[in-house]
């Protein structure tokens, strides 16, 4: 028989008699847990007893992986607001402390995907790799650490770039009915940042599945994934996850943003997160005010926009820019939330269900739409026209519905409605489509100028489409200087306005093609 080698036998001896030394000196230790009892469970909240250390938007843990936030610490019970599918739970059932408020993952792990405001993958592209987290509620920078608004942020749509521009940094609302092209506004933007380093953080809350979906093949087909992060809340989710997904989404636009880093937030939609709380409100039995929303319907909103801003060069110089969409209802745009949200923003694009009707897309209603920033954060080139351009633009729709009762007019007048009309033509721009700061400043300065004036009406589509290939052939120092200068000089305007008069040749009328009796006139 054949025995165990003495240093193997030695080995096992040692490792035994460090085993029963190690136990004999172990004691156990009792770690104290507090755990609290479900009373009731309604939609999306539970009433909870016990815990009597819980903190203010703690976290509590149910069973089955679900979590929740306490909201109303009450003496004799606790308000939780569910952040899942709550219908397994009972009452009866425990519930622990956390000791953390809720967080998400942060990092350049989820550019290109598609996650719930928890942190948790919808892609099925596997986990989201992430080593920081950061508090879904925290404080806007400090007033002393925010510098002044002046890089535009290109959105690539004519009309705004224009007249409305947007700055980096700048919190610029969205409004208006449904179906009038809100999404498509901010998808545009989104879309427009390809090359202009902007990081983009699209938030759906309480959105149609469907409507997500379409949102994302869209930004999958046009390569936008590749610098877009998606925070998705659908229709049937719970309401406390569409309440925390905004600030979930601006706590990882804010990682990046504290990494000087440029970022675009699209919030879609702020009317959704507002019935979502009060609806979270009312079961938890809080006091309702003015259409029943609570009476800190402001604050949520004011205190998530304010964490948008541009930072000081000393603290990286990163920004974040906040585009809040919100639905009206029959052309309101003085009803509780959109003038809450009008008061906090720096600014409002409004979207005109009559312009959308008659084909003016996108419908953006120049004189109900501002830009509190306004020149500050927008090219030389683009002032040197915005301010004709405007005010040209508004005498015509004054004109234009003055018009309508059939009054006679004078050549000035109708000289005036039809350049208002080629004006209106050149700010149509398809969906989908943004256009290089190059050619709008060209298809701008060629409308001032009059350039389009003599071509039908028929044929402005075309023509704005040759001037906006034609304005590849502008020089690449005029380009550079279109970005840089303070001012444009004459002779770059010049430059520009001789591509466009020469692309618009062959949609200016031929003399033979006049009626004979304006021939004579005219010989």
């Amino acid at each position: 028989m054949s025995r165990v080698p003495e240093s193997l036998h030695d080995a096992f001896e040692s490792a035994f008699a460090g085993i029963s030394q190690a136990r004999e000196s172990f004691t156990p230790q009792l770690k104290p847990r507090e755990v609290g009892t479900i009373k009731s469970v309604a939609t999306g909240i539970a009433k909870v007893s016990g815990l009597p250390s819980v903190g203010f938007e703690e976290v509590l843990k149910f069973p089955g992986d679900l979590y929740g936030i306490a909201f109303n610490v009450d003496e004799a019970e606790i308000g939780v607001v569910l952040l899942g599918d709550y219908w397994h739970l009972h009452a009866g059932d425990e519930v622990e402390r956390s000791g953390h408020v809720v967080d998400v993952p942060v990092g350049d792990g989820l550019i290109g995907r598609i996650i719930n405001p928890m942190g948790q993958p919808l892609d099925g592209n596997g986990p989201v790799v992430s080593s920081t987290r950061l508090p879904v509620e925290r404080p806007a920078a400090p007033i002393m650490d925010r510098a002044p608004v002046t890089v535009p942020l290109s959105t690539g749509i004519k009309v705004i770039d224009a007249l409305i521009p947007v700055g980096r940094g700048q919190r610029e609302l969205i409004l208006g009915d449904r179906q009038t092209g809100k999404t498509a506004v901010a998808l545009d933007t989104i879309l427009n940042q390809r090359d202009q380093d902007v990081l983009c953080v699209y938030c759906a809350i309480g959105q149609r599945a469907s409507g997500v979906a379409k949102v994302i093949a869209t930004l999958r087909e046009k390569g936008a994934m590749d610098y877009t992060i998606v925070v998705v809340t659908e229709g049937n989710d719970p309401p406390g996850l569409a309440y925390i997904a905004p600030y979930a989404a601006t706590s990882i636009a804010e990682y990046f943003m504290a990494q000087g880093r440029d970022v675009l937030i699209v919030y879609d939609d702020l009317t959704h997160h507002a019935r979502a709380y009060r609806e979270l409100s009312l079961l938890l039995r809080r006091p309702p005010g003015r259409e029943a929303f609570p009476g800190d319907i402001f604050y949520i909103h004011s205190r998530l926009l304010e964490r948008a801003t541009h930072l000081r060069p000393e603290l990286g110089g990163g920004s974040l820019t906040a585009l809040p969409i919100i639905e009206t209802e029959a052309e309101d745009i003085s009803a509780y939330i959109p003038t809450n949200l009008i008061s906090i923003t720096d600014g409002q694009i409004y979207l005109s269900p009559s312009l959308f009707e008659l084909g003016v897309l996108p419908a953006v209603d120049v004189s109900k739409s501002v830009s509190r920033v306004g020149g500050k954060a927008q090219r030389a080139a683009y002032r040197a026209v915005a301010g004709d351009l405007k005010l040209a633009y508004a005498q015509f729709e004054e004109l234009e519905t003055f018009a309508r009762f059939g009054a006679r007019l004078d050549e000035e007048t109708r000289n005036i409605i039809e350049h208002g009309r080629r004006i209106r033509a050149c700010l149509k721009q398809p969906e989908f489509a943004p256009v290089t700061v190059p050619a709008q400043i060209a298809i701008l300065l060629a409308v001032t100028a009059g350039f389009f004036d003599k071509v039908s009406l028929e044929r402005m589509t075309n023509a704005e489409q040759a001037v906006r290939m034609a304005a590849a052939d502008i020089p690449g120092d005029v380009i550079e200087r279109l970005g840089t200068a303070k001012q444009l000089s004459n002779k770059d305007r010049e430059t520009i306005i001789d591509i466009a008069r020469q692309a618009l040749v062959d949609f200016q009328p031929k003399p033979e093609s006049m009626p004979a009796a304006a021939a004579e006139e005219n010989a």
